[in-house]
């Protein structure tokens, strides 16, 4: 796909993203707001200038608007303007405190409802993963005792059947930088406990470089040692060594994997030696010697290489998480719980300092992140849609105003006090809320441009 595809792609796939959440969310304060005999004035999908607007038979004005970033409900508010005897009954700040919690709540249970039903349509149809097989290992999993091939089974006690657990589950695990448990089966058969040190890790590690600095990689992701292009004039043609060859061994060091074969090469490389290779061709094995040859980098350092290029490979998926439509419904509020709480998590992590602000998403990765969910199939995008709507639900939790967490603390603040806070209070608390959002805003688009040049 070109380089124009891919961003239309992402802007297409971000709009539909949005769009389907924001609704939701929206349609929650509206729906309880007209349960409760509140008057709505105006149910607006995005912001800015409408693109299109008409006017229901309930006299509320609907629209879509140009920017979907966002959306709103607007109810008959007696702090905006005069109101009419007769709305006075359906106005938004005369009715009971508990009734307006609820308005307020709606957006964000009706956001962890739709995660609830984006999870339990993905189990049905069934989510494509892969198996938690541990291909290449290195740094912390390898000082842990962790081999390739192993099969994690737990992380810290909870069961894992894939690497989408797996990742989550150490993501979670390295914020809190403590040893963690494993529990493996080896490829022998047998069951046993690795620890990983993971206090060791970076003092904020970012989701991008976590599972290298851990050393684990998925065995389905490992390129066999099969050899798929000989570059001309190198020590491999010399030696006469073919496409298709697959190389088992280096010095009596068995080859299991591509980058074990460049990091043996490059170990065992001297000056005036002959690497002793043992290359399996045609269903028979070949002795072959050679002498790798110091070799430029892109980035201008040199390393030892026998002028070989692997085999391109497509990993492919291994295993299926599906449920029936009934074991699918616990199944779906067990991800939202999981989810959930490894949001709430991570929020706690970067309000102390130990998890990276980096970690903060904005509107360009979501856009990719969408683009890239819908290629891989509907149950990865029903997964996708699950945790970002869960991600809103949360957010707009958060005890900040202009939020709905916000407003929900206003009214905390006036059931304990027994009376609303001042306009002149509230006005100030709604400037710094925006403040603080625009800042995150700004921090968020920050981290995905870094993400797009690093």
């Amino acid at each position: 796909m070109s380089e124009l595809g891919n961003i239309l792609g992402s802007i297409w796939w971000m709009i539909v993203t949005l769009g389907v959440l924001v609704t939701f969310h929206e349609f929650g304060h509206f729906w309880v707001a007209r349960r409760c005999g509140i008057k709505v004035l105006r149910f607006s999908v995005g912001f800015g200038k409408p693109i299109k607007s008409w006017y229901g038979k309930d006299g509320t004005e609907y629209c879509v608007a140009w920017i979907p970033l966002g959306g709103y409900v607007k109810m008959l508010d007696a702090r905006e303007g005069d109101v009419a005897p007769e709305d006075r009954p359906r106005e938004f700040t005369g009715k009971p405190i508990w009734q307006r919690i609820l308005v307020v709540l709606a957006g964000p249970v009706f956001n962890l409802v739709f995660a609830v039903a984006a999870f339990w349509a993905m189990l049905v149809i069934g989510k494509p993963d892969f198996q938690p097989l541990v291909g290449d290992v290195t740094q912390l999993a390898a000082q842990a005792g962790i081999q390739r091939g192993d099969r994690v089974l737990s992380v810290a006690g909870h069961p894992v059947s894939n690497w989408t657990d797996l990742g989550l589950d150490l993501a979670n695990a390295a914020q809190a930088h403590q040893p963690t448990r494993l529990e493996v089966r080896t490829p022998t058969g047998a069951v046993a406990t690795r620890v990983l040190q993971l206090e060791r890790l970076p003092p904020h590690p970012s989701d991008q470089a976590l599972f290298e600095q851990m050393g684990l990689t998925p065995l389905q992701h490992s390129l066999p040692p099969v050899v798929g292009k000989v570059v001309p004039g190198s020590a491999a043609a010399a030696a006469g060594l073919q496409p298709g060859d697959r190389i088992t061994s280096i010095d009596g060091t068995a080859i299991d994997d591509w980058n074990q074969l460049t990091a043996t090469t490059r170990n065992l490389a001297r000056p005036d030696h002959q690497l002793a290779l043992i290359v399996e061709r045609a269903g028979r094995s070949l002795p072959v010697s050679l002498q790798p040859r110091l070799t430029a980098e892109p980035d201008g350092s040199k390393v030892w290489a026998i002028g070989v290029y692997a085999q391109p490979k497509t990993a492919k998926y291994d295993t299926v998480l599906r449920r029936g439509p009934l074991a699918a419904i616990p199944a779906a509020f067990g991800q939202m719980w999981d989810l959930t709480a490894a949001t709430v998590s991570m929020l706690g992590h970067m309000l102390t300092g130990s998890a990276a602000l980096s970690n903060l998403s904005g509107p360009i990765s979501i856009a990719q992140y969408a683009q890239t969910s819908a290629e891989m199939g509907p149950a990865w995008f029903l997964y996708f849609l699950g945790i970002i709507s869960l991600s809103l639900g949360v957010m707009n939790l958060l005890p900040i105003p202009i939020l709905d967490g916000g407003h929900l603390l206003y009214y905390v603040i006036e059931l304990v006090k027994g009376s609303p806070l001042s306009d002149r209070a509230m006005a100030t608390g709604q400037y710094m809320g925006m403040a603080l959002l625009v800042m995150l805003m700004g921090l968020a688009f920050y981290n995905d441009i870094l993400r797009i040049f690093s």
